[in-house]
């Protein structure tokens, strides 16, 4: 009996894990890449993230849309989540998903992600998107916690 339930506490302890994840907070809003600089990447000559995960779809370009976004975990770490980033932007109705984020580490506790489309991937300071989706994957497939704009629900093409 007593492995019976070791390999029920197991199982449950896996599955718990979508349902450890909450997010806190997301703001979105465009970022200038001055915004980033701060005055130990002088000295060091590296960027300094201030304690935050940086993710960025074209990683050597800072300036763009970004998603701060704060995710609580009450269960253990995770090591190889996928941010999967969807977007309607006000020149075309269909979402474009941007999935090319490196895997993730989620700690215990909470810890703040800035998710930005940088570079190409983003048209500029005057653009705002009209809706967006955000999800995070394991590496399994299995959608760990997702959020999303007032209009994303609202937005599919009828």
């Amino acid at each position: 009996m007593r492995p019976f339930l070791l390999l029920l506490a197991f199982v449950c302890a896996a599955r718990l894990t979508a349902a450890d994840l909450s997010t806190i907070r997301i703001w979105p809003g465009y970022r200038t890449a001055e915004s980033f600089e701060r005055i130990s990447e002088f000295f060091t000559n590296r960027e300094n993230a201030s304690g935050m995960t940086l993710l960025r779809s074209q990683p050597d370009a800072r300036a763009g849309y970004y998603f701060l976004t704060r995710i609580k975990n009450r269960g253990a770490e995770i090591l190889d989540a996928h941010v999967e980033l969807s977007v309607i932007t006000p020149d075309s109705p269909k979402p474009k998903r941007l999935t090319a984020f490196p895997a993730v580490r989620i700690p215990e506790g909470s810890h703040a992600f800035e998710i930005g489309l940088t570079g190409t991937d983003w048209a500029g300071a005057a653009v705002e998107p009209v809706a967006w989706q955000l999800r995070l994957v394991s590496s399994s497939g299995e959608e760990l916690l997702r959020e999303q704009s007032f209009l994303w629900s609202d937005s599919s093409p009828k």
